[in-house]
């Protein structure tokens, strides 16, 4: 066996979503456990060292948010949920609590397996260090100069649209909530005034897509936040 192959620990209950989960992550030649309770979770979490948890929030002894809660105390691997809860609170409440991504039931396998594969790419970055520049499309940011080029042509970031392009590009792929966007780039007092998030979003867009108008990079979730994607 490989010692190399991503490992993922799906916490979920029902036998045929596992077998499911399982075949359809063997075929990526992912290195796959299960656990069906709370309690199995975080044991095989502590011993499997995954480096990625899809996670249900139903369990039968007790809430997914209690896992996220005491896995984020000693890890940061990403954690995707896979709920049949579709209310925009409860994804909020999970994404706050330390969650990477949220995928609602019923769900598609290539959908899925494609939000596994964005976070593992995430995961790696954490455990690899940060590198001084990054890119996407014809952009690229120097972390170091803290400036912004967009092909090969300085771009005047303003130092608000600045802080919101840093956060969101720290975590690509990763669900952020508007809640935690306000409070990280204008502070806990601001964490309402959603309507400064879409004002700078749109800045950034017109800025860096290439088409504002059907934007590849800073895309919006509906009700819960924005994603960046490189």
């Amino acid at each position: 066996m490989s010692t190399n192959r991503f490992r993922i620990l799906v916490v979920e209950d029902a036998l045929d979503i596992q077998r499911l989960l399982r075949s359809a992550f063997e075929s990526e030649e992912f290195e796959v456990q299960e656990a069906g309770t709370l309690a199995q979770a975080l044991t095989r979490a502590a011993t499997f060292h995954p480096d990625l948890i899809v996670l249900d929030l139903g369990l039968p002894d007790g809430d997914g948010l209690s896992f996220i809660d005491q896995f984020r105390a000693w890890s940061p691997a990403p954690i995707l949920i896979l709920s049949a809860r579709m209310n925009e609170a409860d994804k909020i409440n999970a994404l706050d609590r330390g969650a990477d991504d949220y995928l609602s039931k019923p769900f598609g396998l290539g959908e899925l397996l494609a939000r596994v594969r964005v976070q593992l790419r995430r995961g790696s970055k954490l455990e690899t260090g940060s590198n001084p520049n990054l890119d996407f499309g014809d952009v690229v940011i120097d972390f170091v100069q803290r400036s912004v080029t967009k092909a090969g042509v300085s771009v005047n970031i303003t130092p608000t649209e600045y802080r919101l392009l840093i956060a969101l590009t720290r975590s690509p792929g990763k669900m952020l909530t508007q809640s935690a966007l306000m409070r990280e780039v204008w502070g806990p007092q601001f964490k309402d005034s959603t309507h400064y998030l879409r004002i700078y979003i749109g800045h950034l867009r017109r800025k860096l897509e290439n088409d504002p108008s059907q934007p590849r990079h800073f895309i919006t979730e509906t009700g819960v936040g924005y994603r960046f994607l490189k």
